[in-house]
């Protein structure tokens, strides 16, 4: 039997979702037609403006509410995942010390223009986010933390100057894919420079998957929701592996 599902929203797969985006004209009657024959164009049927409101001049804000006829069988679908136990803080720890007679190193950047540091100091500064620890207070690991807007010339520079195992790179700034530019164009300089062997290479951001990562020649990707022991534990499993 086919694992069919659609959207859930009054009663089961009834079809019904919402979205919200922005219009660039003025808040108006005419906008929120404009919202709903957009809507309609998209294949959702009875599409209602249930909110709208302006954001400035020339620009408004829309919430459609309707119904679509498409639905997945979720047997077609294949999920890539990091193929990795998670470990705690203190079990990373255990592992190092079992299986690593120095500390290990890691590296780790937001890079290009992308000035948005929140992702990597919750991922490698002392403190982390939401009541878990950072990196640097992994025993067993050494965390040097490049900040915001680095080239990738400077982070591989950096990277094999503290003979860094494990690099990291942080990508926020998604407009117009630039992430995608700035995380190819550094897969390309570590081929180039004949180093992509020499290290573990590990993105994260709000758009990244580890399919995507992987897509992108890189060994892990996190998105959201993932923390310093997620990435850990890929890390030195990965690290124990080369060995």
């Amino acid at each position: 039997m086919k694992n069919y599902i659609r959207p859930y929203g009054d009663t089961l797969n009834d079809g019904k979702i919402q979205m919200s985006f922005t219009l660039p004209i003025d808040h108006s009657v005419l906008g929120d037609e404009a919202a709903k024959k957009l809507a309609l164009e998209m294949g959702i049927f009875d599409p209602s403006v249930v909110h709208s409101e302006a954001l400035s001049d020339g620009f408004s804000f829309y919430v459609v509410y309707g119904s679509i006829k498409h639905q997945v069988n979720l047997d077609d679908i294949k999920v890539v995942e990091v193929e990795s136990d998670v470990m705690s803080k203190e079990e990373v720890e255990a592992y190092i010390e079992k299986h690593f007679d120095k500390p290990i190193v890691v590296i780790g950047a937001s890079t290009g223009t992308d000035a948005h540091t929140v992702g990597i100091d919750a991922i490698m500064n002392m403190k982390g986010y939401n009541g878990n620890y950072g990196l640097e207070r992994y025993k067993g690991i050494k965390a040097i933390n490049l900040g915001g807007q680095v080239d990738n010339e400077k982070l591989l520079e950096e990277a094999i100057r503290y003979q860094a195992d494990v690099i990291l790179i942080s990508q926020t700034v998604t407009q117009k894919d630039v992430h995608i530019q700035n995380l190819t164009s550094f897969i390309e300089l570590l081929e180039a420079e004949h180093q992509r062997d020499n290290f573990i290479v590990i993105i994260g951001g709000p758009r990244i998957s580890h399919a995507l990562a992987k897509e992108l020649g890189f060994d892990a990707g996190f998105g959201p929701k993932k923390y310093a022991y997620d990435v850990a534990s890929f890390a030195v499993t990965a690290l124990k592996s080369k060995v």
